[in-house]
């Protein structure tokens, strides 16, 4: 059965909601009132379809994985190779920023079972390995690079500047990133 418009659009606007609110706090801070407050629906609407504070993680967090994975083949329809990696490596480090702000509860979901563990790692690989892949067929990106190595570069990045997680701080690092893959 298929959800009616409206509770699809208040769906919606809850995830985006409550990811804004993870990404911009530890998570902790961000109370399920506050979030459907900032959604425009009742607490009730949100308890429907996220009946836990760990469902709403979880959706959340399912949601950006989503869209940063399939990103990749957008961004390669629109941009070069290169060009489509580095704007990929922005989307890729907002949902990691949005991803540290729910760390404490998807842990602790991830650990006692509430929260399935996603195969996060290996869809991140993959979206790589897809924009590798069709750089180094233009000749713009290095071929003998292990997709993986990719992943764990970043998530060094990522977790080594946690502290300095803006645009404007972590883009010229990620630059550097893209430069040693140019072929």
């Amino acid at each position: 059965m298929t959800a009616r418009a409206d509770a699809q659009r208040n769906r919606a606007k809850l995830l985006a909601v409550a990811g804004a609110a993870f990404a911009s706090t530890d998570g902790t801070a961000a109370t399920l009132e506050g979030i459907a407050r900032e959604a425009g629906v009742g607490i009730g609407t949100l308890y429907r379809h996220f009946p836990t504070r760990e469902a709403l993680v979880e959706a959340v967090y399912a949601a950006e994985l989503d869209d940063v994975v399939s990103s990749a083949t957008a961004l390669l329809a629109e941009l070069p190779p290169e060009a489509a990696l580095r704007a990929w490596m922005d989307r890729y480090a907002a949902f990691h920023a949005t991803k540290r702000g729910m760390g404490e509860t998807l842990r602790a979901g991830w650990a006692s079972g509430a929260i399935a563990t996603p195969a996060t790692r290996e869809r991140i690989t993959a979206a790589i390995a897809a924009i590798l892949e069709k750089g180094a067929a233009a000749g713009t990106l290095r071929a003998d690079i292990d997709p993986e190595n990719v992943t764990v570069m970043l998530l060094g990045v990522f977790l080594s500047t946690a502290a300095i997680d803006t645009p404007e701080k972590i883009g010229p690092i990620l630059d550097l990133v893209v430069d040693a893959l140019r072929a």
